[in-house]
């Protein structure tokens, strides 16, 4: 059976770190010191002793496991891990701390399977290898040099593998693998093994107590496979890893089953059969007992549950409905009895409905291959292949009833060709696939793959028939590469012109594979890589090409280098430009005209907008991937074959509505986008606009007299402030002012708004004001002997003094000696004022409140701002604070956490801690190794179809996959709109090239000719022609380059010969017709 998910739309999402405004809400998304031994210190036959005490049982999870040594919450190192942490969350990090590993075949996939793990930062890995390292090995492992051949393939990869990661302890085993040394593992995986073997160590593992999760992978060419078993009854204890899902309820029927109905400001995302608990409903409160309730019918706003709520007490207002996620048991076949009965296969390809079966065939047949000839299939013997395709069809035929209809020899032909090479981007791919099972057999978190996945990518293969000699090895570091795609495929890698833009996690995978691959490592070849990012802490979990020791270095410049010591012939320049129309003169026309192909490897929806339009005005291939925590999705860009990248675009992320934010949140994001915000203004913008104003007092009193607006008004009130009442010369000021904001934030507004909007206020239709959403808040009392409220002054009082540079007493920790300091300060009485105006209006979207006397209150601020100047020292200048989330030691995050949890409390919305306040205030964008290894893996497999140059768009596949689920989508990608008019068609892809200096009357009727009418040309944002303004008439005998000057103000830059133009046209009959960009060459 084929387990079938339909593939999804087919121009995948796409996941970035977008840029979001102060007001938008995004969704929520190790110190482990342990002892290595060095590798110089391992002997062929060591075993280095693990630390810390293993796991009972793995597979029932206790939630009081501990990491290594007893090791707590605060082992992890949440600088380094805060992106997987992101993903997996506290418990699940502390898990994996706690996992041994065994890996035995450390070829590429072995390799890449480890370092994903070592990233992921398990307590141990041993690696099992008995051979020795060939020179065929150095086109898939980025572990092994030329240097190392001969060496143990075990011993040659702990060096670089332990770089990764020193808090994991990694160990050799380089001799006959016993079951008892499995024992001491929480999962083993297998990526060179025997059949046979593999189900002796499979049966040990399986009837283990408690049970040892196995893992059986292998790569064979453009061939793979996994099986997974991870014993008898194994606990899933988060089948997705996506957040609960929530709905704020509007009314509840007193009926049965009954109808819950939520507020329609965002669609309800249960299922069918989901369990929900309920909270916080008045009337109906005997649904608030915390008992899991089934839903019967579950629609976009509302939901029916299986409950008679006929004799319950009236709803009468509020309520939350939160799905309750439920563990699952699974029970895993061991391999003997999955091999006859293997049940659905986890299909990726809809196109390939019926290739699963074959392949569990094939690699069957492949094993007997080697266990009866003693070697694999020789790339190109045809009489290797009809062997290997008679052992499939004996196979087959003892099926009965299972077996399959065509063995199709022609795919059992390439699949025995390739079978002896490991390529890099397969391993890659399947390294991905396997170091996420690891995690789920470690954790529970997530599903596992149940059991078998089969995948091939014979797409990848040259669109031009090979002959035998073309695989014929050339004693070179890429013989393994070229018995799969042949020698002529391989010099097209090697002198392509290659552009990958960005060096992060994406970047740094990209830049090993194509290392490996060779891409660019020829004579003619030539890689550019930019990057104007710098190196971080928080990039060394996944970003694998950096060291503790590059923090602070380019990105670019540190990639380049590691990649050029993966492969030494890799042609490889380093830049640190951002890509983008203010560097045009570094990526000119040249060099775009000249690159083979470009790779993506970016972080945000504009660059990858801009690098789109490049590659289709200069009609070159783009490779596109992104990830989002488990995620991952590939769009593959090839002219005149498929749409582009901006053809398609995902909906922009929900913003909460201004005052919502200031006024009536109703969840923790609302009050950590308002706590940023703040923070923003008190400690950044409000300090940069003191010091813009005391620089030149007389220009920015000019610039605020000319605006005049309320944002002025804003501005110096602010400064004023700053300056005058609030002025600090001491820590006490710093500690004064503090107390001041949280009674302020907290008490007197919330005062304010109650009075304002008392909590039986209705509205102008007569309907209750404080109803669902909004939430009725309560003023909160400071108490010292709260530590919440003290923490929140110590953060407050500490930044305050930051930026009027004030020293930072060494008491300022003390809480006894901090609580007195605050006892100090004098909190004057609260009176709520009549007629004060706070927006509700939800498509508002400035709080500030606009008069018709700005421009007098503005020149009174002014005054008063001109003699607070006169009073303050010479050359007094404020520090502005720019917010920084990766740094846990500089009180930022403190006092943001600190704001919104306090705002919370007035809301009666559930607080978060500094971590979960870090993700959504930081918009920290979940990360881990495993989608990004995939992405980058299967973005190669394209690479090969876009440098052999030959395929058709069916060849092509675009990928979604979510590891958490397991789920693969590929898809054919979409095609790009095709114009018709006359006798011509074009595509966005098309760009008309108009020669000659032309003028504007030239060039319509050059158009004319074509049948097209043009009533409107434009360059950039400027229009040069439109038919309806007569003065333009006397244009039209001007060069249209010489219009582009005068009028536009163009500035063309000495080495471009053309300017491109926008003309709108219609056909005869009066019909507007899209025509491509139009280039005009003037040179």
């Amino acid at each position: 059976m084929v387990a079938f998910f339909s593939p999804l739309n087919q121009s995948p999402n796409r996941f970035s770190t977008n840029n979001t405004s102060d007001t938008a809400v995004t969704p929520p998304i190790k110190k482990l010191h342990i002892s290595t031994t060095d590798a110089t210190d391992l002997t062929a036959n060591s075993k280095v002793v693990t630390v810390g005490d293993n796991i009972s049982n793995p597979n029932v999870i206790e939630p009081s496991v501990m990491a290594p040594g007893g090791a707590n919450l605060n082992d992890i190192d949440e600088d380094l891990h805060s992106r997987q942490l992101a993903v997996y969350g506290r418990e699940t990090m502390r898990r994996l701390f706690a996992s041994n590993i065994l890996i035995s075949g450390m070829q590429g996939l072995g390799a890449e399977i480890a370092k994903n793990l070592i990233l992921a930062g398990v307590k141990s890995v041993t690696l099992h290898d008995e051979g020795v390292v060939e020179m065929w090995d150095l086109s898939s492992s980025f572990v092994f040099s030329e240097n190392d051949v001969g060496k143990n393939r075990a011993l040659a990869s702990v060096q670089k593998l332990q770089e990764l990661n020193n808090a994991v302890v990694i160990s050799t085993l380089t001799t006959n693998l016993t079951k008892e040394q499995l024992s001491d593992s929480q999962a083993v995986v297998f990526t060179d093994i025997t059949l046979e073997k593999a189900l002796e160590y499979n049966d040990y593992c399986h009837n283990h107590q408690p049970p040892i999760s196995f893992i059986k992978t292998e790569v064979r060419g453009l061939f793979g496979t996994v099986f997974c078993d991870f014993g008898p009854e194994f606990t899933v204890f988060d089948v997705d890893g996506e957040e609960p899902h929530t709905g704020i309820i509007a009314s509840i029927s007193n009926d049965n089953p009954a109808l819950v109905s939520c507020v329609d400001d965002e669609r309800l995302e249960f299922q069918d059969g989901d369990l929900v608990v309920f909270s916080e409903i008045q009337g109906m409160t005997e649904l608030n007992d915390g008992k899991p309730r089934k839903i019967k019918s579950a629609r976009p706003y509302s939901l029916t549950l299986e409950e008679d709520t006929t004799n319950f007490g009236t709803y009468v207002k509020g309520g939350i409905v939160t799905q309750v996620k439920q563990p699952k048991v699974l029970n895993f076949k061991p391999l003997k009895d999955a091999l006859k009965d293997p049940g659905d296969f986890l299909l990726s390809d809809f196109s390939k409905f019926d290739r699963p079966p074959l392949l569990h065939i094939a690699f069957q047949a492949l094993d007997r291959f080697i266990c009866e000839v003693g070697r694999f299939p020789v790339a190109g013997s045809e009489e290797d292949a009809r062997k290997l395709t008679s052992f499939a069809a004996n196979i087959n035929e003892c099926l009965g009833e299972g077996k399959v209809e065509d063995i199709n020899p022609k795919l059992l032909r390439h699949f025995a060709f390739g079978a002896r090479a490991v390529l890099n981007p397969m391993a890659a791919m399947f390294g991905g696939i396997v170091g996420q099972e690891v995690v789920k057999a470690c954790s529970g978190k997530f599903h596992p793959l149940f059991q078998f996945f089969y995948f091939d990518s014979v797409e990848s293969l040259p669109a031009e028939p090979l002959e035998p000699s073309d695989f014929k090895p050339l004693n070179s570091r890429y013989d393994a590469q070229i018995s799969v795609f042949g020698s002529k495929l391989q010099k097209k890698l090697e002198d392509a012109n290659v552009f990958i833009v960005g060096s992060g996690a994406l970047g740094c995978e990209f830049l090993k594979n194509v290392a490996l691959m060779g891409v660019s490592c020829g004579s003619q070849g030539k890689l550019t890589i930019t990057d104007d990012d710098v190196i971080e802490k928080s990039n060394l979990s996944r970003q694998f090409l950096f060291r503790d020791w590059n923090i602070g270095q380019a990105k670019s410049t540190v990639a380049a280098s590691a990649a050029a010591s993966i492969n030494p012939q890799l042609k490889i320049k380093a830049l640190q430009n951002r890509v983008g129309p203010e560097t045009e003169s570094v990526f000119n026309d040249d060099f775009w005209e000249n690159l083979t192909v470009l790779i993506n490897a970016l972080d945000n929806v504009n660059a990858r907008l801009y690098v789109d339009q490049r590659c289709l005005y200069f009609q070159k291939p783009l490779l596109e991937s992104g990830t989002l925590g488990a995620k991952c999705n590939t769009q593959m860009v090839i002219p005149h074959l498929t749409e582009n990248y901006g053809a398609s675009r995902d909906p922009p992320e929900k913003q909460a509505p201004m005052c919502t934010v200031h006024s009536f949140p109703h969840n923790i994001d609302h009050c950590l986008t308002w706590a940023r915000s703040e923070f923003e203004g008190l400690l950044e913008k409000t300090p940069a606009e003191v010091n813009a104003y005391l620089s030149n007092p007389s220009e920015y009193a000019t610039s605020m007299r000319n605006a005049g607006d309320a944002q002025a008004k804003d501005n110096l009130e602010r400064i004023l402030e700053c300056l005058e009442r609030e002025k600090c010369e001491t820590f006490q000021d710093c500690v004064t002012w503090a107390r001041l904001r949280f009674e302020d934030y907290f008490d007197n507004r919330v005062k304010q708004l109650t009075f304002t909007f008392p909590e039986d206020a209705a509205t102008s239709t007569g309907a209750p004001f404080w109803s669902a959403p909004k939430r009725f808040p309560r003023p909160l009392q400071f108490s010292a002997a709260d530590p919440s409220h003290l923490n929140f002054i110590m953060a407050a009082s500490i930044l305050r003094a930051e930026t009027f540079g004030i020293p930072i007493p060494d008491w300022v920790k003390n809480p006894k000696l901090m609580a007195e300091a605050v006892e100090k300060v004098m909190v004057p009485d609260f009176q709520p004022k009549e007629g004060v105006k706070i927006e509700i209006d939800e498509k508002a979207t400035s709080i500030s409140t606009v008069s018709t006397d700005d421009a007098a209150v503005i020149s009174d601020l002014l005054f008063k701002l001109e003699r607070c100047r006169n009073n303050l020292p010479p050359g007094l200048r404020m520090k502005p604070i720019q917010f920084e989330k990766d740094d846990d030691t500089n009180y930022h995050m403190d006092l943001i956490a600190g704001l919104a949890n306090m705002r919370a409390r007035n809301y009666s919305i559930p607080e978060v801690d500094k971590l979960k306040a870090k993700f959504i205030a930081g918009r920290i964008i979940p990360a881990i190794a495993t989608s990004t290894a995939m992405a980058t893996g299967l973005v190669c497999l394209e690479l090969y179809k876009v440098l052999d140059g030959g395929h058709k768009v069916e060849d092509y596949r675009n990928t979604f996959a979510n590891l958490a689920l397991p789920l693969f989508s590929m898809a054919e990608p979409v095609q790009p709109k095709v114009i018709k008019h006359r006798d011509m068609s074009w595509t966005v892809w098309d760009r008309w090239i108009l020669r000659g200096n032309p003028t504007l009357r030239e060039l319509i009727q050059w158009l004319k000719d074509k049948g097209l009418n043009a009533y409107s040309i434009s360059y950039g944002s400027c229009l040069l022609f439109n038919s309806m303004f007569p003065r333009h008439r006397e244009r039209l005998d001007k060069k249209v380059v010489d219009v582009a000057r005068e009028i536009a103000k163009a500035e063309l830059p000495p080495y471009r010969s053309h300017l491109d133009v926008v003309v709108a046209c219609e056909d005869d009959d009066d019909n507007d017709i899209d025509i491509p960009q139009i280039s005009i060459y003037y040179g």
